[in-house]
């Protein structure tokens, strides 16, 4: 068996795997099929999001969930985030805004937020929601009508992200591939193992008697990756979370300029992956093998003149455009895949070095190590 034949036998299975695997990633249920309509808390965490307050406003005032209070907190923004608040809620009662404490030692600021904003909730369900989301108006119902169905405490998901430069296009949509090629979503939605599992900080609805049996926010105070670590204690405490997918109804404008898609990336990556420099190791090389050897080929192809040669390339497109597709991304981007593997391969690395010579990753003008 030739080496061509072998990478041409994974990139058809990548396929196949990943076709399979999108089939237990939960659609959210209609919102007719909500039984319940129990008090929901949407709780908000801001620090320099001047640009987003009127946007996210919009979308709030839009949701048509009845049992609803909404907090805000700005976490000691550094723009005008909290004056924008108080002129777009200065009208509405049910628009409570606080700002934030100083930030205590061995926390994570957005952890600390999340705490303090949960503090301040009444509601029956938290959902915790980023500044930068914006939500269709049935979204709350349709969240706890799909965990009602599935009976979960917890469910997040991965937003669509309208991306408006190149370095965002190219790795921000890569979070949905990530999790639909490394995670066996049906052991992650219908079982309770926690190694098992992914979440997405901008998108978390919780129930209240869960979160505050696992300790809340603050049993994961000093992580980069809170939402995944949330999301295994819950697993761990015997409370069901699960993964939807939530693209027709939330997006996000995760990052404005590169600089912010490299420093945010930068921050989350290697300790995502556990601060392992083997696994750092093992993934770049597994994606080299898996999408930049196919485009490789490509050149084989002229040299042989055989377009055969083409097919690995074409079957990792493929891969990329059913992914794009279901989560509601330009299909033209699946043919930059190997760019987006290669900026993948360079900020992990980077994100490693950051770690081991001892530096702190910057994030919104604070340090974090």
């Amino acid at each position: 068996m030739t080496f061509f034949t072998i990478v041409l036998m994974i990139t058809v299975l990548l396929n196949l795997w990943t076709i399979l695997n999108s089939f237990f990633l939960l659609p959210l249920t209609s919102a007719k099929n909500l039984k319940n309509e129990p008090r929901v808390s949407l709780l908000i965490p801001l620090r320099n999001e001047e640009e987003n307050v009127e946007g996210l406003m919009n979308s709030i005032n839009n949701l048509s969930y009845p049992s609803l209070e909404v907090i805000f907190l700005d976490d000691h923004s550094e723009d005008k985030t909290y004056e924008k608040l108080l002129h777009e809620t200065k009208n509405d009662p049910h628009l409570k805004v606080h700002q934030g404490k100083e930030l205590p030692d061995g926390w994570n600021g957005k952890v600390h937020a999340c705490y303090q904003l949960s503090k301040l909730a009444s509601g029956d369900y938290y959902l915790f929601l980023d500044a930068d989301a914006r939500v269709a108006p049935s979204i709350i119902e349709k969240t706890l009508a799909t965990m009602e169905k599935h009976g979960a405490s917890m469910l997040s998901g991965f937003p669509h992200y309208p991306n408006d430069h190149f370095l965002s296009h190219m790795l921000v949509p890569l979070q949905h591939m990530v999790v639909q090629l490394h995670l066996p979503l049906a052991v992650a939605n219908f079982t309770k193992q926690p190694m098992f599992t992914a979440a997405c900080g901008i998108f978390i609805m919780v129930e209240r008697n869960a979160y505050e049996a696992i300790g809340g926010h603050e049993s994961v105070k000093g992580s980069l990756v809170e939402d995944v670590h949330i999301s295994r204690e819950m697993k761990k405490h015997g409370y069901k979370m699960v993964l939807a997918n939530i693209t027709p109804s939330v997006l996000s404008y995760m990052y404005h300029h590169p600089k912010e898609t490299w420093a945010g990336f930068q921050k989350n990556i290697y300790t995502g992956l556990g601060r392992s420099a083997a696994l750092v190791v093992i993934l770049s090389l597994l994606y080299t093998l898996l999408f930049l050897v196919p485009f490789g080929f490509i050149a084989v192809a002229f040299v042989e003149g055989s377009w055969l040669y083409v097919l690995p390339y074409l079957l990792t497109v493929s891969f990329k455009m059913y992914v794009d597709a279901r989560t509601g991304h330009p299909l033209w981007l699946s043919f930059f895949i190997p760019v987006s593997i290669v900026l993948l391969i360079l900020i992990m690395i980077s994100s490693m070095t950051v770690h081991i010579r001892g530096k702190s990753y910057q994030w919104k003008g604070r340090s974090y190590e």
